[in-house]
């Protein structure tokens, strides 16, 4: 049965919330451009890439509008999230088969229709958290039970986990379970059955890390990336060279040099190092602190929310997007073996823009309920 929900007053979207995303998203453009501008010239369009993401940045508006107004006790429903898992699960299967998906330096992450083209593992991501929070809602206090009450919820995130994996894509499985181990954290379990949990699965990504020589080298590539510059180490030791030209206050937009065919994917997976060389250390903190203020605003909207439904709905959209950020921003830095995850509101790539911004939607949802906004 759905949640009766109280009606808001005439301004209840979190305004915090919409005005940090509004500046991530500007930001995110102006390096976006810088990124792409020398690369686009050989098309003859250097606002080519600008464009696209202006368009799926349009998309993303109107699916937000939508989103917001939709009243969040919506995607509780059953069928719901019965579908969008379904889904997720169809088109990650769809993926994995050679002639639908879309092969990209060794990984099958892709689905091409016509210009448009996605990963299935952008949504699977967002189907999670509709899953857990209804899940976790209904179970309530059987959460604090370890065999029947947390291993049965992460059920099916596992199982996005071993069909994102086969891609492959293990930042983006991985964010799957961080986040899902997140909000069973807040529905009520106890710490020390996650810490059983969390050193099963230590040793389980120990083994799977090191069961394959080119992950091995990946992971080991970070610590010293310079020793292994002509092969996995290029990227972070060409991404490191741009933080240290940028310094204190950046080289200026569109000054930086690393994105003249030095740093690979500059518009994507490595775009917060274009941050650092075109603004520097300022600028960096700047984005950081951004995405810090995104996810204290997304957590305000959760805790303020008295259903529980809302509150987890909440507080997983938001983790979901703040864990991506960080990690993309740590693997970039070095602190973190590298990965192929896109920073939000900043790498190309229309569709995922699109379908953050709905989601991001839906927290402003939330927040229109929260006890701060009834009247």
């Amino acid at each position: 049965m759905l949640t009766t929900l109280r009606k808001p007053r005439k301004k209840p979207v979190d305004g915090t919330l919409l005005t940090v995303m509004i500046l991530l998203m500007m930001l995110g453009l102006l390096t976006l451009f810088s990124a792409t501008y020398y690369k686009a010239l050989e098309t003859g369009n250097p606002w080519d890439q600008v464009v696209k993401q202006l368009f799926g940045a349009a998309v993303g508006a109107a699916a937000m509008a939508v989103t917001c107004r939709v009243p969040y006790a919506f995607w509780r429903r059953r069928k719901v999230v019965l579908s969008a898992v379904g889904i997720s699960l169809v088109l990650l299967v769809l993926v994995a088969i050679p002639g639908i998906g879309t092969s990209v330096n060794g990984s099958r992450r892709w689905i091409t229709l016509g210009p448009l083209s996605f990963q299935p593992g952008e949504m699977a991501k967002y189907a999670a958290v509709l899953f857990m929070a209804m899940t976790l809602t209904v179970r309530g206090k059987k959460i604090q039970k370890l065999f029947t009450g947390i291993l049965p919820v992460l059920i099916v995130p596992g199982i996005m986990f071993l069909l994102i994996l086969e891609q492959p894509n293990l930042s983006t499985a991985g964010t799957i379970i961080i986040v899902s181990v997140i909000m069973v954290l807040l529905a009520g379990a106890k710490w020390r059955h996650m810490a059983a949990l969390g050193a099963g699965a230590l040793a389980v990504g120990a083994y799977y890390a090191w069961s394959a020589e080119y992950r091995r080298e990946r992971l080991l590539s970070f610590t010293d990336p310079f020793a292994k510059m002509s092969d996995e180490g290029y990227q972070l030791s060409q991404s490191l060279i741009a933080f240290g030209s940028g310094g204190l206050f950046g080289m200026g937009l569109g000054q930086g040099r690393q994105k003249y065919a030095y740093l690979p994917y500059p518009e994507s997976d490595f775009i917060f190092a274009i941050v650092g060389e075109d603004f520097g250390l300022v600028g960096c903190l700047a984005v950081i602190l951004l995405f810090a203020a995104f996810l204290w605003a997304g957590m305000r909207v959760a805790l303020d929310c008295d259903d529980p439904f809302g509150c987890l709905l909440a507080a997983g959209i938001t983790c979901m997007i703040s864990v991506q950020a960080f990690i993309n921003m740590g693997v970039v830095v070095g602190i973190l073996p590298t990965t192929g995850l896109p920073l939000p509101f900043f790498s190309a790539g229309g569709t995922s823009l699109s379908i953050t911004m709905a989601a991001v939607g839906i927290v402003l949802n939330v927040s229109r309920y929260g006890r701060r906004n009834l009247t």
